[in-house]
């Protein structure tokens, strides 16, 4: 009995003895990964800076030393120079991150998102209509109010139920999202200029369904953020009875004819100033198509002057729009 009792004392001793370096190991382990988790220590002067602050996608580096190995680039620094010219464009996506930075410092903290779609536009338009339309006019509201940019526009927006197919769903070609993923969509890019430091964030369309969606997200990021920053769906774009009854005035519209597609010589030459290719310009020209409800659109040179008369028209209108919704906020 004896000897069974210290054989069985000697083997707890020597497992517990085994567990003791697990023990200490896996504290070691936790405490290791405590230390990886604590900021880089403050570089010395003239060193490297490994952390914060960095821009542009990679690491900020602070006086580069030549013998140390490359871990960034002063470009990833938020503070350095453009090392190019300005560039003369309002678009975000055609802006590098310094030309944005420096844009915003200059005071152009207004961005305008823009919602358009992908549907049927009779045999004549391109799918996207509604996108050629606001790449013509986004740009000259932004130019306008001279403290704007143009956010990438939304091509995706409400068209119609999936299952069964209605609306523009029964049209091959046609992307429709649910008024859900539209406004959670909005919802993420709107929150993304906030972060981005955007004061104003204005919300546009060119579609009859596109409001609804941006309407809710403004309602709900204004009482979440009691105007700071602004956030604001402006209908005025697509008051488009107020457009047709400006270009009637102007020989665009012919009372009691129709062509009974979903297209009009305001949407044509609207587009036709984004891309002439957009409408077919030239095929339909050489096929003798070239007219809408009873107005020819045959002539490039009268098209070009009709389209900036429409793009300047709806620029115009929607800029004082904003710029009431903005004076109003700061009320």
């Amino acid at each position: 009995m004896k000897k069974t009792l210290v054989f069985f004392g000697a083997a707890i001793a020597m497992v517990a003895a085994s567990q003791v370096p697990a023990r200490a190991g896996a504290q070691t382990a936790q405490q290791q990964g405590a230390a990886q988790t604590q900021p880089p220590p403050a570089p010395p002067a003239g060193g490297r800076q490994a952390g914060p602050p960095s821009m542009g996608g990679g690491t900020c580096v602070i006086d580069p030393q030549p013998s140390a190995p490359a871990r960034g680039n002063p470009y990833n620094c938020p503070d350095t120079p453009n090392p190019l010219p300005k560039v003369d464009t309002v678009w975000l996506e055609e802006m590098t991150w310094m030309d944005v930075r420096d844009a915003m410092k200059a005071g152009k903290t207004t961005v305008i998102i823009s919602t358009g779609g992908m549907e049927p536009n009779g045999p004549w338009l391109a799918l996207g209509k509604h996108n050629y339309v606001l790449r013509a006019n986004c740009d000259a509201i932004a130019r306008k109010l001279g403290d704007a940019l143009c956010a990438p526009i939304v091509p995706f927006v409400p068209e119609g139920r999936h299952e069964p197919p209605s609306g523009h769903m029964t049209t091959p070609g046609t992307i429709s999202l649910t008024e859900e993923t539209y406004a959670a969509l909005l919802g993420d890019i709107v929150t993304s200029y906030k972060v981005g430091g955007f004061k104003n964030i204005i919300m546009i369309g060119d579609s009859g369904g596109n409001g609804r969606g941006m309407t809710a997200v403004a309602t709900k990021f204004t009482e979440l953020w009691k105007g700071d920053p602004f956030v604001a769906h402006v209908p005025e774009h697509y008051t488009y009875s107020v457009v047709s009854k400006e270009m009637a005035s102007r020989g665009l519209i012919k009372e009691g004819t129709s062509d009974q597609l979903h297209d009009d010589p305001i949407i044509s030459l609207n587009m036709f100033m984004a891309d002439p290719k957009s409408i077919r310009f030239d095929e339909r020209v050489k096929a003798g198509k070239a007219s809408i409800n009873g107005v020819s659109i045959a002539d490039r040179k009268k098209n070009l002057e009709m389209g900036r008369a429409i793009v300047d028209f709806r620029a115009n209108y929607t800029a004082e729009a904003i710029k009431k919704a903005m004076a109003a906020n700061k009320k």
